[in-house]
């Protein structure tokens, strides 16, 4: 499976992005997908997840009601909408993937089998 991410970048407090996740190489079934965040001097953490073949989410408390995950199974991309952005959000955020379950939850990154190469995201105060 081959990760892509794009869409990251600078933005104002308050703000918006989206982020973008190319996915290719396997067709997806009963399988979990990701956004990881990894700020400096900081352990990567989980930020939202979603299940492919369900549609269920799991999202950080840090950023419910801010961030939304999906998917679109007929490009096959994943996307996290990230909306009110604040400068805590700052970081170098990652799609990753976890085949062969439909389990969708706070997902630890050695859990993961595969990761695409982050995008930066800088949010200004």
């Amino acid at each position: 499976v081959q990760l892509q991410a794009s869409g990251g970048g600078l933005v104002q407090a308050g703000g918006s992005l989206r982020l973008s996740c190319a996915i290719s190489g396997r067709t997806l079934s009963r399988d979990g997908l990701a956004w990881f965040r990894q700020a400096p001097g900081k352990e990567r953490d989980i930020v939202a997840a979603i299940n492919w073949s369900a549609d269920t989410q799991y999202y950080a408390e840090s950023v419910k009601g801010r961030f939304t995950i999906s998917r679109d199974k007929d490009k096959y991309m994943l996307y996290l909408q990230m909306n009110s952005l604040k400068p805590e959000d700052t970081a170098v955020y990652y799609c990753a993937a976890r085949l062969g379950s439909d389990y969708v939850g706070p997902y630890n990154d050695y859990g993961m089998d595969y990761w695409g190469k982050g995008t930066q995201v800088t949010v200004s105060s």
